[in-house]
């Protein structure tokens, strides 16, 4: 049996938008149950984000250490970014993000995975891409600002990351899924086991 999640929608019998920010909004749903009672939800709506585990030739990951004020904490993560255009193509959101964040560029890119990062209050959806045979961009540096200015890089093994999610020292979902999604196919079936860099993402359909 296949385990596999699937598209459903339960009738809205109201809604509307109480909160809009620069980015996301928050809607509030009046939903139809099953049983036939309405109840209400409220949710962030989110443009859906793109994250890049960029490998090195070393078997390093390129990590950022950023500051989120939400969690008061400097988070160790890798380079991520909104879908700020509707209908953008993810990979070269990811292209973008990596070359802006880390000034980095990578020849050959798959899909790592597709998550939800909180379904139960937003519906954010990111798609994690594997970069690998990377090296320095061209051109001119992206020039950083507020929170971006103060981060830092590094290289870091792949298994000193896994060891580090497990002991409870890093916290990013999308670190923390990528990093344990990377080593469990690089135990398994390979990393030309992945689905193509193009591959259809129906959370969030793109232009070719």
């Amino acid at each position: 049996m296949r385990f596999q999640d699937m598209p459903e929608e339960w009738p809205v019998t109201a809604t509307e938008t109480p909160f809009r920010g620069n980015k996301t909004s928050v809607r509030t749903d009046d939903v139809a149950m099953p049983d036939g009672t309405v109840v209400r939800r409220d949710y962030q709506v989110h443009p859906g984000s793109v994250a890049v585990l960029a490998l090195d030739d070393e078997g390093r990951v390129l990590v950022l250490r950023q500051y989120r004020h939400p969690v008061r904490h400097k988070l160790w993560e890798i380079p991520a970014g909104l879908l700020d255009i509707p209908g953008e193509n993810p990979l070269h959101a990811a292209q973008r993000e990596l070359y802006e964040e880390a000034y980095v560029k990578a020849e050959d890119w798959r899909v790592l995975t597709d998550v939800y990062t909180t379904p139960g209050g937003c519906d954010e959806a990111v798609r994690i891409f594997l970069a690998r045979n990377i090296s320095e961009a061209d051109g001119e540096r992206f020039e950083v600002s507020e929170e971006e200015a103060d981060m830092e890089l590094a290289r870091v093994p792949l298994q000193d990351l896994v060891r580090g999610v497990l002991a409870g020292d890093l916290h990013n979902n999308c670190l923390v899924v990528g990093v344990l999604s990377l080593a469990a196919v690089l135990a398994g079936d390979g990393a030309e086991s992945l689905r193509p860099a193009e591959a259809p993402w129906p959370a969030r359909p793109f232009e070719a």
